[in-house]
């Protein structure tokens, strides 16, 4: 059997020029290789049933972090490669960490569910303790992809969850633009998700991927997905028309979406109505689809405008199950998005939103961040761009701004560097092959 450990891959793919030898890169290697072979001996070796010894026993997990296209999850995907080649059962599971965060949220609900028809003891129990047993009792590694927490519901659950997972000796492994101590920076009720980040700095090696190059900027074949729209709507119509008919998408009236109203159908997974899908319960106008039974449809795609997919009612899971669905998305009409947020002092009696987390400062006199107009619509937006590139799907863009403009000032600038990477590695034939 060839050696498919972390290390041997690396080596073989740098003899082939198929990568470029990065001396960052070959430190995360290493240590992901010393990770690999103590789970090799730990599978050789039953562990013993006193505390003591298990933890000698379990080795920590990995936190890779640093700039982005720095090839974290390049690195990662080797040793997720090397479990599933190297291992009889399947012991290790990868996930982006937004996935990971639905399944948490759909097991919760499942559990209230299951707490409120019930009146065994075991339905009292604890449940993200219950939830945490059911991933360790399938799997030794869990594997999380872009860890980045921005959501407070998220910030909330992470503490006690990932404690209780360290606990069960589950071996977590975590893939990061930024280093344990500024995840959740600024949040809203942060000292609430301190004890994740000190289950993190305890139970697990923290490496710096510090390499200069971005990867994602080597030498690509690019073909253009992004399209600066004219000052004439003449111009606009024909370049959105002309990008429909390119994707099989004919048929639309761009100067009139219609918005008629239907009772969706049951039978359709994202039911369709004339001019609308339902995801997740709401309602998103399109101005044009394919659908998998149309035979001339050489892909499946979806187009909306900018304003229905990333401004209002949206959440990161809408964007997951869209890029399920379509291979191809459109979204036109994209404007500038940049823009400077303030602070306030928070007033007496002032922002009170009557749920059971408050979501604006905690304490009267305490300083408050105000987001700029555009921020919550970035952040949709980096969202699906993430969704996308994560599931291999081809996102096309009209917009009113070269890239370069379309955020360069404001307070998600960190997040939308990641964003600015990923937009140039998917406007490459190679990506776009991977479809």
């Amino acid at each position: 059997m060839p050696n498919k450990s972390p290390l041997a891959q690396y080596q073989a793919l740098v003899s082939a020029n198929q990568i470029s030898f990065d001396v960052a890169q070959q430190q995360a290697v290493e240590l992901l290789q010393q990770l690999y072979v103590s789970l090799l001996s730990a599978e050789k070796k039953p562990i013993s049933k006193s505390k003591s010894e298990n933890k000698l026993a379990i080795p920590k997990g990995i936190y890779l972090w640093g700039k982005v296209g720095r090839g974290k999850t390049f690195l990662m995907d080797l040793f997720v490669n090397s479990l599933s080649s190297s291992f009889d059962a399947k012991i290790g599971k990868r996930q982006h960490f937004h996935h990971f965060m639905q399944d948490v949220h759909t097991q919760l609900n499942r559990l209230s569910s299951v707490k409120l028809s019930s009146k065994k003891p075991s339905a009292k129990q604890n449940p993200l303790k219950l939830i945490a047993e059911q991933f360790a009792k399938q799997y030794k590694v869990l594997c999380f992809d872009e860890f980045f927490v921005s959501d407070i519901g998220d910030a909330m659950l992470l503490g006690n969850l990932l404690q209780y997972l360290f606990e069960l000796n589950v071996v977590v492994i975590c893939t990061s633009n930024c280093v344990p101590q500024e995840l959740y920076k600024n949040g809203l009720q942060r000292e609430r998700f301190l004890p994740a980040i000190a289950a993190i700095e305890q139970h697990t090696q923290i490496l710096h991927l510090s390499g200069e190059q971005d990867h994602r900027h080597r030498a690509l074949t690019y073909q253009q997905n992004y399209f600066v729209l004219a000052k004439t709507e003449y111009e606009q119509i024909a370049l959105h028309q002309d990008l429909l008919t390119r994707f099989y998408l004919n048929g639309s009236d761009l100067k009139a979406v219609s918005r008629k109203v239907e009772k969706p159908n049951e039978q359709d997974p994202l039911n369709t109505t004339d001019n609308q899908i339902t995801v997740l319960g709401r309602q998103i106008n399109y101005v044009a689809i394919t659908k998998p039974e149309d035979d001339e449809a050489k892909v499946h795609a979806i187009c909306f405008e900018f304003g229905e997919l990333c401004q209002g009612a949206r959440s990161h899971f809408d964007y997951v199950e869209i890029a399920k669905q379509f291979s191809t998305i459109l979204l036109f009409n994209v404007p500038p998005m940049s823009g400077q947020s303030y602070e306030r002092i928070k007033a007496r009696g002032t922002e009170d939103n009557g749920s059971n987390i408050n979501i604006s400062s905690a304490t009267t006199g305490e300083r408050e961040v105000v987001l700029a107009p555009m921020d919550d619509a970035a952040r949709r937006f980096i969202a699906l761009v993430d969704e996308c590139y994560d599931g291999n799907v081809n996102l096309v863009i009209s917009a009113y701004v070269p890239q370069s403009e379309l955020y360069n000032s404001g307070t998600l600038m960190f997040e939308f560097e990641r964003t600015k990477s990923r937009l140039v590695e998917m406007a490459s034939k190679e990506y776009w092959e991977q479809i």
